[in-house]
């Protein structure tokens, strides 16, 4: 099975790893922080935060030919369980119809001090 990377214009990797890769028709998405592209800053507050990680996503998949609904599974990594409620909030307005399988985990801590992170796993349709 050959893999492919999938790189983004917009969207900079702080590591050794790629932002997607492509295998099987299956795209893996790294975990995407709440970091606001323009400017390279970390969102701080969980409402804002949670919709950046997701417009990043929304990014990455359309500068690689995709969309949020080619999404078939999400990881929530959240700082505080507390905060799920509000992460489902804006969570809900992405995906509204048909939404990915998701899976939700409180982590002692995040890279950057971030508040939380989604990784996805999408497939071309």
């Amino acid at each position: 099975m050959e893999k492919k990377i999938l790189a983004s214009e917009t969207l900079k990797t702080s590591g050794p790893y790629s932002c997607a890769v492509e295998a099987g028709g299956l795209i893996f998405i790294s975990g995407q922080l709440p970091v606001d592209p323009a400017t390279g800053e970390l969102i701080p507050e969980i409402r804002p935060a949670a919709r950046q990680v997701l417009v990043n996503l929304q990014i990455l998949l359309e500068e690689n030919g995709l969309a949020l609904a080619n999404i078939v599974k999400t990881t929530i990594f959240l700082k505080n369980m507390t905060d799920f409620a509000a992460v489902n909030e804006i969570y809900a307005e992405f995906f509204s119809s048909q939404p990915p399988a998701r899976s939700t985990v409180e982590v002692a801590s995040l890279p950057k001090g971030a508040l939380l992170e989604i990784e996805a796993v999408a497939v071309r349709r």
